[in-house]
Parts: structure tokens; C-alpha cells; sequence
């Protein structure tokens, strides 16, 4: 756990089309359209920032955030979004931190609260986030949970 470290996209712009790959390799999402909302925070056209976790110089977990994560409920925004980590890195707070970072780091720039979607119960209520509503996915059969943290 030495070599772990969390960082913005920002901090390390070179890794921009690795992430880009990393996430489109995670969730099937055009690797195109994750490396337009990176250039949009690279550029400083939008706070929506980029946020990794590396393990040396390997991409073990990350997310995003953007203005709506394909929900029908397009008022409630930011979301985050893309939250991932490797198998064998999992259980180990990783993403519990990476949460923390990405609210503080909108905070500090006057962006709350924040919103997620999700099909997971129990995990982000441990890091400060509270049920909201269910929302309609896009092109998805079923309703999905909502989270906001203030």
C-alpha cells in the first residue's frame, strides 16, 4: 500500500489516454466520450474533474464526475460517476477514499451538493451519502437509486 496514491487528472495530464481506455475498459462506455469530459477539465472548461487512484504508475480505481450519469433526472447535478476499482484492490477503502477526495475537491470550488446513481445499498451510506428518489435510466428497464452528499 506504500506505492498507492489519489490523485486529480489534472496532476497528471499525461495519463489522460490511459485513463480514457481504463474507464471505457471498466464500463463499456465510448472511450471517446470519457476522453471529451477529460479534455473539458484539462482545459479548465468545467470543474467536473477526473479523479485516480494509482498503485506506482497502474490505474486500480477511479471516477468522475459530469453533469448527468444517464438518469432522466437531469435537475439533479453534478454526478458522480464511473466509480471503479480493480478486483484485487477492492475492500480496502479505495473508493471510500476516492469519494472523500471528489467531495472535497467540489466543495473547495463551491460545487454541492453531489449526486450518484447506483444499484448498490449499504456502500455509500458509509461515506456520507443519503438516498434520494429513484431515477429512470436511460434505456434501462428497471428504476435506479439516487444519492446526494451535501
Amino acid at each position: 500500500m506504500d506505492s498507492i496514491t489519489y490523485i486529480s487528472l489534472r496532476e497528471k495530464p499525461e495519463l489522460k489516454e490511459t485513463a480514457a481506455e481504463w474507464f471505457h475498459n471498466n464500463w463499456g462506455v465510448p472511450k471517446e466520450a470519457y476522453l471529451k469530459c477529460m479534455d473539458d477539465y484539462l482545459n479548465a472548461d468545467t470543474e467536473y474533474g477526473w479523479y485516480l487512484c494509482l498503485d506506482g504508475d497502474r490505474i486500480v480505481a477511479g471516477l468522475g464526475v459530469i453533469e448527468n450519469d444517464f438518469h432522466d433526472r437531469k435537475d439533479l447535478k453534478p454526478n458522480v460517476c464511473a466509480v471503479w476499482t480493480d478486483e484485487g484492490y477492492r475492500n480496502m477503502g479505495i473508493a471510500g477514499r476516492l469519494l472523500n477526495l471528489v467531495v472535497e475537491d467540489m466543495r473547495s470550488k463551491g460545487i454541492t451538493p453531489l449526486y450518484l446513481v447506483t444499484d448498490h445499498v449499504g456502500f455509500y451510506e458509509r461515506y456520507g451519502w443519503e438516498f434520494l428518489c429513484m431515477a429512470q435510466g436511460d434505456g434501462e428497464p428497471e428504476m435506479t437509486r439516487v444519492y446526494k452528499h451535501e
